[in-house]
């Protein structure tokens, strides 16, 4: 059995390289359905490709993507088409985000890429009144749940690279070409800390080694 399991996770492996695809913009249409049907600004923050920004700014008048990879955002803004109110900028997320309020803030697979705390207290100073925020990110597994779930998602990862690449092997997308890095904080972690700054947020391991985080910035009565 020691000897079988190495041989497997090799055929793992290379089975992926050949069939990529990306676990993130898996994601996207869940966003999609927990925003309002229309908003006026939107923010894609670790906007990568573009691919996410993009589809915002079919429910937003307005959509700023920001990624600190100068590469990357080049090739954003490639890709958008004439038209698409999208714009792109190099920053960081902590540091550069354009100024005004914003009523729908997303960020996928990049929150571990900072402090987590200072991240969602950025985030929640830029959120409109009434806004939303949605996090998609990654966790270290720590607990008996944490490896169930990703045992869980082994076959599901198979299944999916087949489909999405039709059983034949695959050029990896642009979205995976962008720098990344393994996160380090565990999920009990970023539940209780998430809490501290978003009391009220909703919080969820996923498949596919992500975790989700959604949270509404309460409204000021009226009058």
């Amino acid at each position: 059995m020691t000897a079988v399991l190495p041989r497997l996770l090799r055929a793992l492996d290379q089975f992926h390289a050949n069939r990529p695809w990306d676990h993130n913009a898996h994601y996207h249409r869940w966003i999609l359905r927990r925003l309002p049907g229309r908003s006026a600004r939107a923010l894609d923050v670790g906007s990568g490709s573009g691919d996410l920004a993009r589809l915002l700014a079919t429910r937003a008048e307005e959509v700023h993507g920001i990624d600190a990879d100068p590469a990357i955002v080049d090739r954003a803004r490639e890709r958008t088409v004439p038209g698409v109110p999208v714009t792109f900028f190099v920053g960081d997320a902590l540091e550069d985000v354009p100024s005004g309020l914003y009523d729908v803030i997303t960020c996928v697979a990049t929150v571990h890429h900072m402090p987590l705390t200072d991240a969602l207290t950025r985030f929640r100073e830029h959120l409109a009144p009434g806004g939303t925020l949605i996090v998609v990110g990654l966790y270290r597994p720590r607990s008996r749940s944490d490896y169930l779930i990703d045992a869980v998602a082994i076959p599901s990862n198979i299944a999916m690279a087949w489909i999405k690449n039709k059983g034949r092997g695959a050029a990896r997308p642009v979205a995976m070409t962008a720098p990344t890095r393994p996160a380090t904080t565990a999920y009990p972690d970023i539940v209780r800390d998430a809490r501290l700054v978003l009391p009220g947020a909703r919080l969820r391991r996923r498949l596919f080694w992500r975790y989700t985080l959604v949270w509404h910035q309460c409204a000021p009565p009226t009058d």
